[in-house]
C-alpha cells in the first residue's frame, strides 16, 4: 500500500543527548497505526516532528511523498492532530473555537461544526464556554477540532486521556468509522495497550528513542497466543519475539 508518512533514519538531539535514534517508520494510506511505548520513549517527539513543530537533527520525514522542510506548512491543511493536552480559548464557546480553527486552515463548511460536535458526543453544548467544560469534554472537543476539517491524516497523541469507559468506546468507534467510511489514515498513541489492540492495523513499539518493532497486528494474532500487552512487555524487556 502507498505510504503517506515515511520516516527515514530520523534522529533528534536535545542539549547533547540523543532522544530519538535512527527511527524508520512507514504508515500506509487508510490504516490505523498504533504507536506504543513507555512515557518518555519518544512518541510525542516523533509526532511533533511529523507536524514540523520540532525539527529532526538528521534524517528525512516525508508526508504525501514530499520531504518536510523547515519552512513546510501547506501539507498541514490535510492533517488533524492532538498533541499532548488540547488548548482552547477558554472564554469562547465550543462552536467559536471550532469556527476559529476552520478559518485558520481555510475550511469553509459551516455545517461541519455542529455535525462534528455531535459525532464526538458534545451535541447541545456548542454555546457553552470552554471554562465550563470538564477534562473529558475538553478531550472530546480536541478530537472534534482534529476531525472537523475532514483531514486525510489524523495524528492523535493519547486522545483518550480523561475519558470514561463510555467515552473511550465512543472514540474507538469513531476511529474505525473514519478509517472505514472516509479512508482516513490515523497515527495514534496510547498508554492503554488494549485500546490500541482493538483498532490498529500496524503497531510501532518505541523504547528509549529507538523503534524496536514495526509489525502488523495480523502477524501478532497469527504468531502469538497472548495479548498485545504481553507482546509489548516482553519486547520492552528484551524478549526476542519472532524477530
Amino acid at each position: 500500500m502507498e505510504a503517506v508518512i515515511e520516516i527515514n533514519q530520523v534522529s533528534k538531539t536535545f542539549k547533547g543527548t540523543e532522544t530519538i535514534s535512527n527511527v524508520n517508520m512507514s504508515i500506509s494510506r487508510g490504516e490505523i497505526y498504533g504507536f506504543l511505548g513507555p512515557n518518555g520513549a519518544g512518541k510525542t517527539t516523533i509526532m511533533k516532528m511529523i507536524l514540523n513543530l520540532v525539527k529532526p537533527s538528521s534524517g528525512v520525514i516525508k508526508v504525501f511523498n514530499q520531504p518536510i522542510l523547515p519552512t513546510s506548512y501547506q501539507y498541514l491543511k490535510k492533517i488533524g492532530s492532538i498533541i499532548e493536552y488540547p488548548v482552547f480559548y477558554d472564554r469562547l464557546t465550543a462552536e467559536q473555537n471550532l469556527e476559529f480553527h476552520c478559518k485558520y486552515v481555510g475550511y469553509g463548511d459551516k455545517t461541519a461544526i455542529r455535525e462534528t460536535l455531535g459525532i464526538v458526543g458534545l451535541h447541545g453544548v456548542g454555546n457553552k464556554k470552554i471554562n465550563e467544560f470538564s477534562l473529558g469534554m475538553k478531550q472530546r472537543l480536541g478530537i472534534a477540532r482534529a476531525i472537523v476539517t475532514k483531514p486525510e491524516i489524523l495524528i492523535l497523541d493519547e486522545p483518550i486521556n480523561g475519558l470514561d469507559p463510555i467515552g473511550i468506546k465512543d472514540i474507538r468507534d469513531l476511529l474505525l468509522l473514519l478509517k472505514e467510511k472516509y479512508g482516513t489514515t490515523i497515527l495514534i498513541s496510547s498508554h492503554i495497550v488494549s485500546e490500541i489492540e482493538s483498532v490498529a492495523d500496524t503497531i510501532g513499539i518505541i523504547h528509549h528513542g529507538k523503534l524496536l518493532k514495526e509489525v502488523k497486528m495480523e502477524a501478532i494474532r497469527k504468531q502469538n497466543t497472548g495479548s498485545l500487552e504481553e507482546y509489548f512487555i516482553n519486547l520492552i524487556h528484551g524478549g526476542n519475539l519472532y524477530a
